[in-house]
């Protein structure tokens, strides 16, 4: 496997929120829902995003904005203007008394906004749940990404636009597909603008030793890897690769290898029915205690936590 491909495997939407919002002016609204992050697209007319610290960006057609949650953030048609709508955990829209406004401003099948031709147009997608996007690549990211259209060409912005208000069976898994790869398109084209600063494990894919680390550990988690035997695949000495690994990637080859355990166990909790003995086995450990106490310690949470969706 790619090192890149492995480390941008984490985005894996499931039923993510999705819609076309529609405005005309005035109009300014608080996002405070909580999500690990959320991709905007404007595809008509100009809008303004602004974090919660730092600079309001403008937003114009063919423009990108990431942002990284959970901090709140306004999306306005002005960087001053008052707040005119919130919304709130699960993608509920409310006045800023807490009155509900998704009957008030449903425009049709994902459709939503305060006039059906309204000037300016955004479609957004949100990731609701921590784990549908890898931490290590969240923690990669600034607040705020903003790519003008002069920087990327993405076919997946028209794709995602006429495919975002269409209600056929499995449309939502088409949404959540092209969600992820709409996202690692703009993760990319991010990485590679001029005068980027990549994460030490983007620049390290493409070292000859330490990138086939990568690849080796990506390919096979549950292989008893030891320093010694991804060494001797790699051609190096054990300590050649332990004082380049630890350099390049910033952490020792098995430390970045318990987090790519826990981050493969933690998709796999999420994904389906498996047992937490055929989990651990699958990610190398061997036991489901192992594994707890291993996810347990680094995340927090256990596993059936993690599960439940705590």
């Amino acid at each position: 496997m790619d090192a890149l491909a492995g480390l941008l495997d984490g985005p894996r939407a499931k039923g993510a929120f999705l819609l076309r919002m529609v405005m005309e002016p005035p109009w300014s609204v608080r996002i405070e829902d909580g999500a690990p992050l959320c991709l905007m697209c404007v595809t008509g007319g100009e809008a303004w995003i602004a974090p919660a610290a730092g600079d309001p960006v403008p937003l114009r057609p063919g423009d990108v904005a990431v942002m990284r949650g959970p901090e709140p953030y306004t999306v306005a048609d002005l960087p001053d203007r008052p707040h005119t709508a919130r919304v709130g955990p699960g993608g509920a829209c409310t006045t800023l008394a807490g009155e509900p406004l998704a009957e008030a401003m449903s425009l049709g099948v994902r459709t939503w906004g305060n006039a059906r031709d309204g000037g300016t147009t955004v479609l957004v997608g949100t990731y609701r749940m921590d784990g549908e996007v890898g931490r290590r690549l969240l923690d990669a990211l600034p607040p705020l990404v903003h790519l003008p259209a002069g920087l990327w060409r993405c076919p997946l912005m028209p794709f995602l636009d006429e495919e975002i208000a269409r209600d056929e069976p499995g449309q939502s898994a088409v949404l959540d597909r092209v969600l992820d790869l709409l996202l690692i398109a703009a993760v990319r084209a991010w990485f590679a603008r001029p005068g980027a600063e990549p994460p030490a494990w983007y620049r390290a894919m493409g070292d000859p030793v330490v990138g086939r680390a990568l690849r080796l550990l990506h390919a096979d988690p549950g292989r008893p890897w030891t320093v010694a035997s991804l060494a001797a695949a790699a051609g190096v000495s054990r300590a050649a690769l332990a004082r380049r690994f630890t350099e390049m990637v910033g952490e020792p080859p098995m430390t970045y290898l318990t987090d790519w355990r826990l981050a493969v166990a933690a998709d796999l909790l999420r994904e389906g029915d498996a047992t937490l003995d055929s989990v651990a086995r699958r990610v190398g450990y061997g036991s489901a205690f192992a594994l707890s106490a291993a996810f347990k310690r680094v995340r927090g949470v256990s596993p059936q936590e993690h599960r439940a969706g705590g």
